[in-house]
């Protein structure tokens, strides 16, 4: 079986599953150019937890988690199925990690609009099953690093790890209606480009070192789904761009792919 890339896609708005830009056409076409997955595992921004869990329903619920948007957007459904089979399989391999303690199996989340927002495009039919892993909000980078790494066998079982956030992500420094990036927006998503271009991993788990990653990343949780593609990068394995850009002035919305 062909070995699957890893993709993570910078979601931004939830008003980009409704919308056809210069994203959203990028998610697209990445999903006509992909070899055609069993399923996905998805690892969204927006299903952080304490411990581990993997939603193993058969039928996931779509989950409408945010406020503020017009009835289209609550109206979406994105009615994939799930794969309870493989959902054992992830909890099999994150449970073999050294201290990450048990993990559950969860039949109450679904897919959560970090997922269904861009699968809305890569895979517009809802034909492709997919399962969500929870992030772990009471560990660190490097353990989520060691934590990713451990799902590597499921490229070569047909399974595309599919990480979803912004590697920028600052709503309390929005600008609306701006496409220019703040300064500390474009220096800090230059320099994970070129740390993910050096599979830099000391770089790309210790961001918060970095003059403008506190302000980048005040929370963690849209940064590190970036961390759970890039450990699954092989020696000298190709990376690239998917698209990249800026939202309301504080978003990165660089997508890349591993593979």
């Amino acid at each position: 079986m062909t070995r699957m890339p890893a993709v993570f896609l910078g979601h931004g708005n939830p008003m980009n599953t409704l919308e056809h830009n210069v994203y959203t056409d990028a998610w697209h076409e990445l999903g006509q150019s992909l070899p055609r997955p069993r399923a996905v595992l998805a690892v969204s921004a927006h299903w952080y937890t304490r411990g581990v869990g993997v939603t193993a329903m058969a039928q996931p619920r779509t989950i409408h988690d945010f406020s503020g948007f017009p009835p289209e957007l609550f109206a979406v459904e994105y009615p994939a199925p799930g794969d309870p089979q493989l959902a054992t399989e992830v909890a099999g391999l994150v449970g073999a990690a050294a201290e990450s303690g048990p993990v559950g199996l969860d039949d109450s989340w679904g897919l959560d609009h970090g997922t269904w927002s861009v699968l809305a495009h890569v895979y517009p039919d809802a034909d492709v099953p997919v399962v969500q892993l929870s992030i772990d909000g009471t560990r660190d980078p490097d353990w989520h690093w060691d934590l990713a790494s451990l799902l590597a066998p499921l490229r070569d079982d047909g399974v595309l790890v599919l990480g979803s956030g912004n590697i920028v992500h600052n709503l309390g420094r929005i600008s609306w209606g701006s496409n220019q990036p703040a300064d500390w927006n474009l220096r800090f998503d230059e320099h994970v480009r070129d740390a993910l271009d050096a599979d830099d991993r000391h770089a790309l788990t210790h961001y918060l070192d970095h003059p403008d990653g506190a302000l980048a990343c005040p929370t963690p949780e849209h940064y590190l789904p970036a961390l759970y593609v890039a450990a699954l990068r092989e020696a000298d394995e190709p990376i690239s761009t998917v698209v990249a850009g800026y939202d309301v002035g504080s978003l990165s919305m660089r997508s890349f792919r591993v593979g």
